[in-house]
Order: structure tokens, then C-alpha cells, then sequence
């Protein structure tokens, strides 16, 4: 039995989405994004992984076909504020495995700035990545989705800073709320033709790269908002991603749920 302060174990696949093909942004590395396509991939899904980062997806994509097979993994370089790129991106979708049901929209930028001392750059980089390429990714989804008719699920990543406020994160959580609003209007046009559109707003779901751009009192500060005075394993914030993705969740579109006590 685990305590409040440990992890629970880890829940092993069931099937839940055996046949399917889904596209995973920012799925490269230790985070979200690679526990997820690891998740749908134990849930038997067909994975598309995407990176800006090139060598970190190769290194993924080789890992995951020793894993689970070279025909359920593909990968492909993608940086999502560049719409070539996403088009090609959901291109290979199509190509690898004729037909596209999940997309997962993982990739963001953050960073700290007070705005008195923040750049027009640092503002742009920020929503164009983190805004606008959720924005370009679920267009390209929900344009292939309605002419396949066939349904579909669409998960977006937004954060907890999108409902509550924190200092130095202006532009993040400017992005993340505008990602929450995002889901709800898409989700309204999308259920016209069968697809439906959440998202997951985690709190403080700790891996290496994290670590590295934030200090020890930060982590610590956030870590003691925490019900469980722990931060959450990324995989735990891929369950809840695996459960939108999933038949378990088919009456829900247009929400956003908070895989932590944090909420408004």
C-alpha cells in the first residue's frame, strides 16, 4: 500500500485502444509527451511521435519499435509553429497506418520573466509554440477527422497556470488558459461530426528537464501546493490522457481536467 507521498504502482496496459493511430507532439524525452506515446502504445495504439528536437525523437523512436514493434512506431521531426511541418506530420499519420483517431497536443515553451522586463520575443516564442501550435495541430487533426468521418479524439496539454495565477509566468499561463478556451470552442464545432476535444491540466509533474530550468525553492514551493505533497510521475498525467483518449470517456467534450487538487 502506498502513502500520500509515494507513487502508486504502475498500472499496466488493458487493450483500451487496440487498433488505433495516434500523433503525439513534444513526445521526445522524460516528460508527458514521451510517457504518453509509451501509454498508448502499452494500450496497444499505433504511435506517431513528433520533436523539434531531432536526435532526442530518433533515440525515442528507436527505443519504443525495440519495445513494441518498428510497424507501431513512426517518427517525424515537427516543429509545431511551422505549418508545413505539422501538415507533414499528420501526412505520415495517414501514410504509415490510413487513418488517424487520437492526437495528443503536448508541445509547449514556458519560461520566467516578470512582464515589466519581458520581450516582445519571449511573449511571441511563448504563444506561438504553446498557443498557436495547439491551435495548428488540432486544425490539421479536425480537417483530416471530418473528411474521414469516422470520429476521433483529440487531447490538448494545458497547465494549472491557466487558471491560477504565479509570478514570471504572464505569457505561459496567458497561452494555457487561451489553450483551455481553445478545446472548449473546438470542441463544440467538433462534436458536429463525431470527434471529440478535451484536455489535461496538470500541476507539477516532475522529469530532468524541469529540474534544469527551475530552481530547488520553486520546486519546492510548488511540491507543498500539492494534495499529496508530492508531484505527480508523467505517466500518472498520461492515464488521464489515455482515459480522454479512450471508449471510458466517450460522453465527455469540451473539458478540462485538473490531474491535480488545483482548480477554480
Amino acid at each position: 500500500m502506498t502513502t500520500p507521498h509515494t507513487p502508486p504502482p504502475y498500472v499496466p496496459g488493458h487493450g483500451l485502444l487496440a487498433g488505433r493511430t495516434a500523433v503525439v507532439t513534444a513526445a521526445a524525452g522524460a516528460g508527458i509527451g514521451g510517457a504518453t506515446a509509451r501509454r498508448l502504445l502499452e494500450e496497444g495504439a499505433r504511435v506517431v511521435l513528433s520533436d523539434a528536437h531531432a536526435r532526442r525523437l530518433k533515440e525515442s523512436e528507436a527505443e519504443l519499435a525495440r519495445e513494441f514493434g518498428a510497424d507501431r512506431v513512426a517518427a517525424l521531426p515537427c516543429d509545431v509553429t511551422d505549418e508545413t511541418q505539422v501538415g507533414a506530420l499528420f501526412d505520415l499519420a495517414a501514410e504509415r497506418h490510413g487513418r488517424l483517431d487520437i492526437v495528443v497536443n503536448n508541445a509547449g515553451l514556458g519560461g520566467t520573466a516578470d512582464l515589466v522586463d519581458m520581450a516582445d520575443e519571449q511573449w511571441d516564442k511563448v504563444l506561438d509554440v504553446t498557443l498557436n501550435g495547439t491551435f495548428r495541430c488540432t486544425r490539421a487533426a479536425l480537417r483530416r477527422m471530418k473528411a474521414a468521418g469516422a470520429g476521433g479524439v483529440v487531447v490538448n496539454n494545458a497547465s494549472v497556470v491557466g487558471w491560477r495565477a504565479q509570478k514570471g509566468q504572464a505569457h505561459y499561463a496567458a497561452a494555457k488558459a487561451g489553450v483551455m478556451a481553445l478545446t472548449r470552442c473546438a470542441a463544440l464545432e467538433a462534436a458536429d461530426y463525431g470527434v471529440r476535444v478535451n484536455a489535461v491540466s496538470p500541476s507539477l509533474a516532475m522529469h530532468p528537464h524541469l529540474v534544469k530550468v527551475t530552481t530547488p525553492e520553486l520546486l519546492e514551493e510548488l511540491t507543498a501546493r500539492e494534495a499529496f505533497g508530492r508531484h505527480a510521475e508523467p505517466w500518472e498525467v498520461a492515464n488521464v490522457i489515455v482515459f480522454l483518449a479512450s471508449g471510458y470517456s466517450s460522453y465527455l467534450t469540451g473539458e478540462v481536467l485538473s490531474v491535480s487538487s488545483q482548480h477554480p
